[in-house]
């Protein structure tokens, strides 16, 4: 089989989300799979570790999608056609678009529908573009993936999907995600959160992260249970985030978070730089 491969968002050092979830399925599948012929597409320059097994091919194809316009060129034009050449089965699109020009057979993933749930946090013409393709891209996809049986049912709710035509494939652990010897664990603890137990939330700071309720919540739990455990937040300054960040510097558990991108100092959550 030919597999053509929307990859655009494998990019160095800047993976992320969509990202890390193409990176870690397609790695997988192109070595376990070397029967099978599969085409790369990316909108850029790429880093060779993407070529994962002797079975991928890669191709650039113009313009970079980055926004309205070039997405529809992209996807309609560029995409369309250079599946087509490669004489494609199927074309994998894992990042909530797909081709509404092409007659090859996609496989569409859909993580979320957070652009209707939270359209304030969504840039303004990427809202436009989705409240006005989503649902094409849905009914023109043969196959949809998505990563939970809530974005599941929020698809077929919001969309009239039939969901027989919805897969759920979870979102799993990354390699790096390993048991360390307890040495390791000391030495982090004590590193991170000077020897204390901890609890640990992994995601860029942005509203649509929730991050003030889950502060919320650990400020009851400290509340009631008395407890000396920490929160550790790891991940990068997103967007949007400089409500949370003034929230913080009164934030009634301060006295010992460290705000290292910041050089300030806060209680009981301590962020880590990427």
């Amino acid at each position: 089989m030919r597999i053509a491969v929307n990859t655009r968002f494998l990019q160095k050092n800047k993976l992320e989300g969509y990202g890390y979830y193409i990176h870690e399925l397609m790695s997988r599948i192109t070595r376990n799979h070397p029967e099978h012929e599969f085409l790369f597409l990316f909108d850029r320059e790429f880093s060779s570790e993407f070529v994962y097994s002797n079975n991928v091919k890669t191709q650039i194809i113009k313009p970079q999608a980055r926004f309205a316009l070039t997405f529809r060129i992209w996807y309609d034009i560029s995409l369309a056609w250079a599946a087509k050449k490669f004489k494609a089965d199927i074309l994998v699109s894992l990042d909530g678009f797909c081709s509404l020009t092409t007659a090859i057979p996609q496989v569409l993933a859909v993580h979320d529908l957070a652009f209707l749930h939270y359209p304030n946090f969504i840039a303004k013409h990427h809202l436009w573009f989705y409240k006005m393709h989503q649902k094409k891209f849905l009914n023109k996809a043969k196959a949809v993936v998505t990563v939970s049986n809530f974005s599941k049912q929020d698809i077929v709710k919001h969309y009239k999907i039939d969901e027989r035509k919805i897969n759920i494939v979870y979102n799993a652990a990354r390699d790096v995600f390993k048991p360390v010897e307890e040495r390791t664990k000391h030495e982090i603890k004590q590193h991170y959160s000077r020897g204390h137990e901890y609890f640990l939330f992994v995601g860029g700071v942005h509203p649509r992260k929730n991050l003030m309720r889950l502060i919320k919540a650990f400020s009851i739990f400290k509340k009631r249970q008395l407890s000396s455990m920490k929160l550790l937040v790891v991940g990068r300054l997103a967007w949007q985030y400089d409500d949370i960040v003034e929230k913080l510097k009164t934030y009634k558990y301060r006295e010992s978070l460290d705000y290292q991108s910041l050089n300030c100092r806060f209680t009981q959550l301590v962020f880590l730089k990427d």
